[in-house]
């Protein structure tokens, strides 16, 4: 479906993020080492970051494969960040929406995106869609699924919710509404990260000297890479990892989330 990565931590060029590791998402793009489902990631991507001083990010994307991008290179060896979001799609349908479709999608602090796809897409969530403001679902960015799991999100966020728990709500609220659903979804606002694990790969590092990604899967074969539990809620710092259980609604034998555990830095 598609793979994506955040990256909280000392300010680096994000190209030492995103490009020079030796399984890098830049890579994954054709070369996938995890994904479970689709293997050519090449229906668009996109990155954003932040610089000092400014809470709302900067994105750039595009709607071809990262690698025949000839600005990328250029724009990953000099921008340096100590927050980056990216991902690079592999569309689950085809359709007209191009550059607007490609991850990550941005609102005020936040930078979202989505590995996976829902189920029975678009009907299964006909019933969510009365959830929402009318203005939300006339101001969709892209006319598919993350687009519109990212509205359901935003509105929690902009409701007042803490990110980890509109992320898990969202989720919930999704895969009930469409069962069977793959609900990967990472979020950021620069200073933290949360993100699920439903349905398909999703992996940690906490660097030494400070920093942490989250990613579909390793950029490289550092052996402090741990995965995170399918049916997880991660949420993240610079400094600390907590892991939190979540309930599969279709599940009534699912046991209930326990308490959060903190990962230990190594």
């Amino acid at each position: 479906m598609c793979r994506h990565l955040a990256y909280l931590g000392p300010e680096e060029p994000i190209g030492s993020i995103l490009v020079r590791p030796p399984h890098s998402l830049y890579r994954q793009s054709w070369a996938p080492r995890r994904q479970r489902y689709g293997t050519v990631n090449a229906d668009g991507f996109g990155v954003g970051w932040y610089a000092e001083g400014d809470p709302v990010p900067a994105r750039y994307r595009r709607a071809g494969p990262i690698w025949a991008d000839q600005s990328l290179a250029d724009l990953a060896r000099v921008v340096r960040s100590e927050a980056v979001l990216a991902a690079v799609r592999d569309a689950t349908l085809s359709g007209a929406d191009a550059e607007a479709a490609a991850a990550p999608y941005t609102a005020g602090p936040w930078l979202f995106s989505h590995n996976g796809a829902v189920k029975g897409w678009p009907g299964s969530l006909g019933p969510l869609v009365q959830t929402l403001p009318a203005v939300d679902l006339l101001s969709l960015e892209a006319r598919n699924d993350s687009a519109f799991v990212w509205a359901l999100l935003l509105a929690r966020l902009r409701g007042g919710d803490q990110e980890g728990q509109a992320l898990a709500d969202t989720v919930l609220e999704v895969a009930e509404a469409a069962p069977g659903s793959r609900l990967n979804l990472l979020l950021t606002n620069g200073e933290a990260i949360a993100a699920t694990a439903w349905g398909d790969t999703l992996w940690y590092l906490s660097r030494p000297g400070g920093g942490t990604v989250v990613a579909s899967e390793p950029y490289d074969d550092d052996p402090h890479w741990q995965e995170v539990p399918d049916r997880t809620l991660l949420a993240a710092s610079r400094t600390d990892v907590l892991l939190t259980p979540l309930k599969d609604p279709s599940d009534p034998l699912a046991p209930a989330p326990s308490a959060p555990s903190k990962e230990p830095r190594t």
